[in-house]
C-alpha cells in the first residue's frame, strides 16, 4: 500500500506541474493585453480550471490515458518511472522556456516505462520479445500522435475564422453567421453525445477487451507455430485454439449486441438513460455479458483477499496467491448457472463452496462477499449512457457565441463605436474567452493523471476497471492543477505572450475562443491533446490573419521541434528509469 500511495502522490505532483507549466496557456494572452495583472490572471484561471471538475463527467481523456498501456502490463513500478520521466521532462523545459506538452510527455513515459517492463521481464525468463501491439494500444498512441499536427492546425483555422468574421463591419452578416455556428455547435455535438453513448455501450458489451484478447492469442500462437521446440508444442496450439475460439464467439455476441443497441442511442435526449437501457436490455443477449460481469468482480475480490493476506503472511506469498487462484478456478465454472438458479442462490453457494476448501471467509464476511459480487446490468447501463451527456458542455460553448453578439450588437447599435471602446469590449469579452479555455484546460489536463491514478488502482486491485474510480480521484487532480495555476509558470507566459506574435485584446479573444472549443471538441472524442498545442496555434491563426510576417515562424519551428521530440524522449527517460527502478522494487 505504500508504494501506490507513492505513485498517487507523485501524480498529483505531476498534476500540480502541469499546472504551473501550463499556466501560461490560458493567461499569456490576459497578461500581454493588460487586461489583468499576473496574479489575477492566475486566480481567474485557476478557479475556472477547478470549475471543469463540475462539467466534464465522462472522463473520456481519462479513460484514453489510462488503457494507452494493456492491463497485463500495467504495474507500480512502470507508472512510477513513467511519472518520474514526465516530471523531469515538464520541469527541464519549464525551466528552458519551451512550452512542451505535459499531456503527451506522460502518454510517452508511461508507453516507455510498460515496454521496458515487458522486455526485461521476457528477457528475464529467457522467452521470445513480445510484439509492441500487444503491450501499448497503438491505436490510441496514432490518434495522439496524429493531434500533435492536428490540434495546433485545427486551432489555427479556428481562430483564423473567428478572427474575420469578428473584424468584419457588417454587424448583421458577423452575427449571422454566429447565430448559424451556435446551431451548428448544438447538432455537431449531439452527434458527438450519440456516438459515445456507442462507444461506451460498445466499452460495457467488452467488444475492445475481446479484441484485444483475440490479437494477443494470434500473436502467441503464430510464435509457437514459427518456434523450434517440439515438446508441448501441439498440445500448448490446441490449447491456444481453443482460447481463440471463445474469445471470438464472445465478441461476435457483443459486436451483435451493440449493432442492436444502435437504434436507441439517439432516443437519450428525449426519453433518458433509462428508457434506452431497458430497450437494449429487451433485445440484447445480456447473458453471457452477465456472467463475464460476475467473473471479474469474483477475481477483484479474490486479488484483494489475496493482497492482504500477503500482508499478513509475510513469507507464504506462494500460499496466499495458490488459495486464491484455486478459488477462481473453482467458482468459475458455477458461474454458468447463474441464469439456472438466480443470483442469490448461486453466491450463497460459492460461499459455503470457499468455507468447504477452507479459503477464509468466515460467516461474518459471507454477506461482504456476496454483495461485493453483485451485478446489475441495467444500473450500470445507465451509468454508461449518462456519462455521454454533454448538454452542460453544448450549453456554455452557446452561451459564450450569444454573449459575444449581444455585446458586439450592443457596441455597434446601442452605442457611438469608437476604438477606445470596442478596445475595452474586448478587454472584457477576454475574460470569458480566457475561462472557457481555463475550463477546457481543467477538464482536458486533470483528466490525464486521473488515468494514471486509475491504472495505479487497478495495479493494486483496488479497482478492476477505470469506469470503478473513486470520486476523490477526480476532485484531487482538480484541486492540484487549480493550485498548480496559481503557481503560475512565468517563463512560458513570455514565449507565448510575446515571442510568437503580438496579441491585442481582439486577438486574444479570438484565439482563447478557439482554443477552448478545440479542447471541448478533442475532449468530446476522447483523444488527449496538448493545451499548448492548442493555444499556439491559435495564436499563430490570429497572426496569420493580420500577415504571414506577423508570426515570428523561426520560433514555431523550435517549438514544433520540442513537441515532436517530447514523447520519444520520455519513453526513454521512462525506460531508463524503470532499469534503475527494477533493481529496488520488484
Amino acid at each position: 500500500m505504500t508504494f501506490v500511495l507513492v505513485v498517487i502522490i507523485l501524480a498529483l505532483i505531476f498534476d500540480y506541474i502541469n499546472g504551473f507549466h501550463d499556466a501560461a496557456n490560458s493567461i499569456a494572452t490576459i497578461v500581454s493585453t493588460k487586461v489583468l495583472t499576473p496574479f489575477q490572471a492566475v486566480v481567474w484561471a485557476a478557479f475556472f480550471n477547478f470549475i471543469a471538475y463540475m462539467i466534464f463527467k465522462d472522463h473520456a481523456v481519462a479513460n484514453t490515458i489510462g488503457k494507452t498501456v494493456y492491463k497485463e502490463f500495467i504495474t507500480l513500478p512502470v507508472i512510477f518511472s513513467g511519472l518520474i520521466a514526465a516530471i523531469i521532462w515538464n520541469l527541464l523545459t519549464w525551466w528552458w522556456g519551451i512550452p512542451s506538452s505535459s499531456s503527451h510527455t506522460l502518454i510517452g513515459g508511461f508507453a516507455g516505462a510498460a515496454i521496458a517492463h515487458a522486455f526485461f521481464t521476457a528477457w528475464d525468463k529467457g522467452q521470445s520479445l513480445p510484439a509492441l501491439k500487444t503491450i501499448i494500444d497503438s491505436s490510441k498512441i496514432g490518434k495522439t500522435v496524429l493531434f500533435i499536427f492536428l490540434a495546433p492546425l485545427i486551432g489555427m483555422l479556428i481562430s483564423m475564422f473567428f478572427t474575420l468574421v469578428t473584424i468584419n463591419r457588417n454587424i448583421w452578416l458577423k452575427t449571422g453567421i454566429l447565430t448559424l455556428c451556435i446551431i451548428g455547435i448544438w447538432f455537431s455535438f449531439q452527434r458527438f453525445e450519440t456516438s459515445k453513448i456507442g462507444e461506451n455501450i460498445s466499452k460495457y458489451f467488452k467488444v475492445d477487451k475481446y479484441s484485444h484478447e483475440i490479437e494477443k492469442l494470434t500473436v502467441e500462437l503464430d510464435q509457437l507455430k514459427s518456434s523450434d521446440k517440439a515438446e508441448g508444442r501441439m498440445e500448448k496450439m490446441a490449447e491456444l485454439e481453443k482460447k481463440l475460439k471463445d474469445q471470438s464467439d464472445k465478441l461476435a455476441v457483443s459486436k451483435k449486441n451493440v449493432e442492436l443497441s444502435k437504434p436507441f442511442f439517439s432516443d437519450y435526449e428525449v426519453k433518458g438513460s433509462e428508457s434506452v437501457a431497458e430497450h437494449i436490455l429487451e433485445v440484447a443477449d445480456i447473458k453471457p455479458i452477465e456472467i463475464s460481469k460476475l467473473q471479474d468482480k469474483i477475481s477483484l475480490y479474490l486479488e484483494l483477499d489475496r493482497k492482504k493476506a500477503v500482508k499478513d503472511k509475510g513469507p507464504n506469498k506462494l500460499l496466499a496467491y495458490e488459495a486464491a487462484q484455486s478459488a477462481m478456478d473453482s467458482l468459475k465454472p458455477m458461474t454458468k448457472k447463474l441464469h439456472e438458479v438466480g443470483f442469490e442462490t448461486l453466491s450463497t453457494q460459492m460461499a459455503a463452496k470457499l468455507m468447504e476448501m477452507n479459503y477464509p471467509l468466515g460467516v461474518d464476511k459471507v454477506q461482504k462477499f456476496k454483495e461485493s459480487i453483485k451485478v446489475n446490468v441495467k444500473s450500470d447501463l445507465k451509468k454508461e449512457i449518462a456519462k455521454a451527456d454533454n448538454l452542460v458542455i453544448r450549453i456554455c460553448m452557446m452561451a459564450i457565441l450569444f454573449l459575444f453578439i449581444i455585446a458586439f450588437i450592443y457596441n455597434e447599435k446601442m452605442r457611438q463605436p469608437s476604438a477606445a471602446r470596442t478596445g475595452n469590449m474586448f478587454k472584457k469579452l477576454q475574460l470569458l474567452s480566457s475561462a472557457a479555455f481555463s475550463v477546457g484546460h481543467g477538464g482536458n489536463d486533470a483528466q490525464k493523471v486521473m488515468g494514471i491514478i486509475a491504472a495505479a488502482l487497478m495495479a493494486n486491485g483496488e479497482i478492476a476497471d477505470i469506469k470503478q474510480m473513486p470520486e476523490w480521484v477526480p476532485l484531487a487532480c482538480y484541486l492540484a492543477i487549480g493550485l498548480g495555476t496559481l503557481s503560475g509558470g512565468w517563463k512560458i507566459v513570455k514565449t507565448m505572450g510575446t515571442k510568437i506574435t503580438k496579441v491585442t485584446p481582439l486577438e486574444g479573444v479570438c484565439a482563447e475562443t478557439a482554443g477552448a472549443g478545440t479542447l471541448f471538441l478533442t475532449e468530446q472524442m476522447g483523444i488527449p491533446v496538448s493545451t499548448t498545442h492548442t493555444i499556439t496555434g491559435a495564436i499563430i491563426g490570429v497572426g496569420a490573419t493580420k500577415r504571414l510576417s506577423a508570426v515570428r515562424w523561426g520560433v514555431t519551428v523550435n517549438l514544433l521541434w520540442a513537441w515532436i521530440l517530447t514523447i520519444p524522449i520520455s519513453a526513454i527517460l521512462a525506460a531508463l528509469t524503470y532499469w534503475v527502478t527494477s533493481f529496488f522494487v520488484k
